[in-house]
C-alpha cells in the first residue's frame, strides 16, 4: 500500500505542476499568459522531475500506465502490481486536476469565453482532428518514452557511487526530465503529447464534473487515443527493448 500511495502523491505533484503550467500559461490575466511552448515543456519537465523525486525512493516513480505495463511486459515490474499502481496513478491524476482548478479559480471564472482553453488546461486535444494519425503520434511518441527510460537501466548506463551500484534511470530524475522536455519540443506539436493516461484522463473527468463556467464538452471522442495510444506505443517498446538488449 505505500507504494501505492507513493505512486499517487507523484502522480497527483506530476499533474498539479504539469497542467499548472498550462493553466499558467494560457488562462487569462495569469502573469505568464503566452509565455508559450517552451515553457510548457519545460514546465512538464521538472513536473515529472519533482514527481520522481518524491515516488522514485518507495515505488520506483512510474506515475504513469504506459509505464508500469511496459516495465511489466519487459520482466522489469512485477504484473501482481500492474493494477494498484495504475489505479493509485489515475486518482491521483485526477486529483492534481482538481488542485490546479482550485488554485486558478479566479483565472478559470476570466476565460469562460474560451472553451477550447478551458479544455486545453485539463487534458490533451489534437492540433488537426484526425485519430487515426493521432494514435500513431501517441504511440511512438510513447514508445520512446518507454524505450528510454528501460535504457537507462541497462549496464552501459549504470553509475557507481561510493562502491554502490545503480543505474541512471533509478538514482537520478535528470535523464527521464531531459527526456520530457526533448519529447514535448520535438514530438508535442501534434496531439499534446499525453503520453500518460493518468495524465489525460483522469483530468479530462475532472473537467467533465467539475462546475467549470463557460466549459465545452471534454472532447470524449478523443479521449481514447491518450489511452490507447501511450499502452500501443509501451508495449511496442517494452518488445523493442527485449528485441534489442
Amino acid at each position: 500500500m505505500e507504494k501505492y500511495l507513493f505512486e499517487f502523491i507523484g502522480t497527483l505533484v506530476l499533474v498539479l505542476l504539469g497542467d499548472g503550467v498550462c493553466a499558467a500559461t494560457s488562462l487569462n490575466k495569469s502573469k505568464a499568459k503566452g509565455a508559450g511552448w517552451v515553457v510548457i515543456a519545460l514546465g512538464w519537465g521538472l513536473a515529472v522531475m519533482m514527481g520522481v523525486l518524491i515516488a522514485g525512493p518507495v515505488s520506483g516513480a512510474h506515475l504513469n500506465p504506459a509505464v508500469t505495463l511496459g516495465l511489466a511486459v519487459a520482466g522489469q515490474f512485477a504484473w501482481a502490481d500492474v493494477l494498484g499502481y495504475i489505479v493509485a496513478q489515475m486518482i491521483g491524476g485526477a486529483a492534481g486536476a482538481v488542485l490546479v482548478w482550485v488554485f486558478y479559480r479566479d483565472h478559470f471564472d476570466a476565460t469562460a469565453d474560451e472553451p477550447d482553453t478551458l479544455l486545453g488546461t485539463f487534458c490533451t486535444t489534437p492540433a488537426i482532428y484526425n485519430l487515426r494519425r493521432n494514435l500513431v503520434s501517441e504511440a511512438i511518441a510513447t514508445c520512446l518514452l518507454v524505450f528510454v527510460i528501460l535504457a537507462l537501466g541497462t549496464k552501459g548506463n549504470a553509475l557507481t557511487v561510493g562502491g554502490i551500484a545503480g543505474n541512471a534511470g533509478a538514482i537520478g530524475s535528470w535523464p527521464v526530465t531531459c527526456l520530457i522536455m526533448s519529447i514535448g519540443m520535438s514530438l508535442g506539436g501534434a496531439t499534446g503529447y499525453a503520453l500518460n493516461p493518468a495524465r489525460d484522463l483522469g483530468p479530462r473527468c475532472m473537467h467533465a464534473l467539475l462546475p467549470i463556467k463557460g466549459k465545452r464538452d471534454s472532447l470524449w471522442s478523443y479521449s481514447w487515443v491518450p489511452v490507447v495510444g501511450p499502452i500501443i506505443g509501451a508495449a511496442a517498446a517494452a518488445g523493442l527493448y527485449l528485441l534489442v538488449f
